[in-house]
């Protein structure tokens, strides 16, 4: 595990390394699910999914990460440094700048307040870090839902950015609008494993 925090109302979330080949068959069935349609691989199969988390767990400004609730996978995280992917000349890039993806889990039975949880330890877990200073997301601007969610744990709009494979509305989000917003930190938590080369 790289990190690990406790909400107060749903237990135990966690993080790990992702394992592109066993957890491709997994992550297939959340990224092509409809309700996942914004990730954009409705069409994949699981040899597609199993090469693209094998070309992100090899770039050396990308990572991603299976998120546990109470042990069980739950949802899907990534880092990345938006000075060398997905924002490249889209976004002026500062020393602590981190990018964020997050997924949930397709689930039959919701359990209320669990997206903002999810959302509030990948931040945390970002966070643990000191060299963070900023996280930056780049949401579909259609994807409302996650607009709230963002907008809830302090991020602020920086503008809408046209991507190849999508219009996007740039958020950035400090240290300090995130805990202003959330009241969470890093320090409930153990700290985070990161990579020499890219700011975690």
């Amino acid at each position: 595990m790289v990190y690990r925090r406790v909400d107060d109302r749903l237990g135990e979330f966690a993080l790990r390394a992702l394992d592109p080949d066993a957890d491709a068959p997994l992550l297939h069935r959340w990224v092509t699910h409809p309700k996942a349609a914004f990730w954009l691989m409705q069409d994949a199969d699981v040899a597609r999914v199993a090469e693209e988390y094998g070309r992100i767990a090899a770039h050396p400004h990308h990572d991603a990460f299976l998120g546990l609730h109470e042990g069980r996978p739950a949802f899907l995280a990534e880092r990345y440094d938006p000075a060398h992917v997905e924002l490249v000349g889209l976004h002026d890039a500062v020393d602590g700048d981190v990018g964020m993806h997050f997924l949930c889990a397709p689930t039959d039975a919701p359990v209320h307040g669990f997206t903002r949880a999810v959302i509030t330890t990948v931040m945390a877990w970002l966070f643990a870090d000191p060299a963070t200073r900023r996280v930056v997301v780049e949401p579909d601007v259609r994807n409302t839902a996650v607009h709230a969610l963002n907008a809830a744990v302090g991020f602020t709009v920086v503008g809408r950015i046209a991507k190849p494979e999508k219009d996007a509305l740039l958020s950035v989000c400090t240290r300090a609008q995130f805990e202003g917003a959330t009241g969470a930190g890093a320090a409930d938590a153990p700290p985070a494993a990161t990579r020499g080369d890219l700011p975690a």
